[in-house]
């Protein structure tokens, strides 16, 4: 990917909307509804009750359920994709790049059990409804492009790849993929760490990057 392709993706910004008082109640409601029971099984009176507000209230901010339910997706992936861009972007050197960005995706047990179980409803929701997929495909687009500056920091010094497009989707596998055995495991929260230490190294290793003392760590 050139680096004129790479200004082109979207950002951040692009899943950021301003929101009053009581529609992020509502979206964070939303949110950890879709979490523990799934997109299907959480309903419009499901996410006013956790919230603690009226259907009506509902109604008149967000009109429909699924309204409410991307907004609440793309509330939480907006913060995502912003705090791994910032996080990576106040690192120089492209090796701490690699730790600033696994920091900032692991960040703690149960917000990151969360946001993947969200996740994979969004993914199976956008195999059926465009307006799901849409949302996907620019948070992808945003991670993708994040990914591919990251490499392209390092590319030729610490980091040897074929193509920055391909290695960026290869990052992108190798994160999910540790955080899909993550979310398996009976004793997910202690393990944490050691999936985010592991998922910093193979990243690393696949990037062609020779080992540092913090990978050992």
């Amino acid at each position: 990917m050139s680096s004129h392709a790479s200004s082109e993706a979207p950002d951040h910004e692009a899943l950021k909307e301003e929101l009053v008082p009581a529609e992020e109640a509502l979206v964070r409601a939303a949110y950890r509804l879709i979490a523990s029971k799934g997109i299907e099984r959480t309903t419009l009176q499901d996410i006013t009750d956790a919230a603690g507000v009226s259907k009506a209230l509902a109604v008149y901010y967000f009109k429909t359920k699924e309204n409410l339910l991307l907004a609440a997706i793309r509330w939480v992936l907006g913060r995502v994709a912003e705090r791994m861009t910032g996080v990576v972007d106040s690192v120089e050197a492209p090796q701490e790049k690699v730790h600033a960005m696994v920091d900032a995706i692991f960040v703690d047990p149960r917000r990151n059990r969360d946001f993947y179980l969200a996740y994979t409803a969004l993914i199976g929701e956008a195999a059926r409804n465009e307006r799901f997929n849409e949302l996907n495909v620019t948070f992808r687009s945003i991670m993708n492009a994040a990914y591919a500056d990251l490499i392209r920091s390092g590319e030729g010094t610490v980091f040897a790849v074929d193509s920055v497009e391909e290695a960026a989707m290869g990052v992108r596998a190798l994160i999910d993929g540790f955080f899909m055995q993550w979310l398996e495991e009976s004793d997910w929260s202690a393990v944490h760490e050691r999936y985010k230490a592991m998922c910093a190294r193979a990243i690393l290793r696949y990037l062609g990057s020779p080992a540092t003392s913090h990978d050992a760590a």
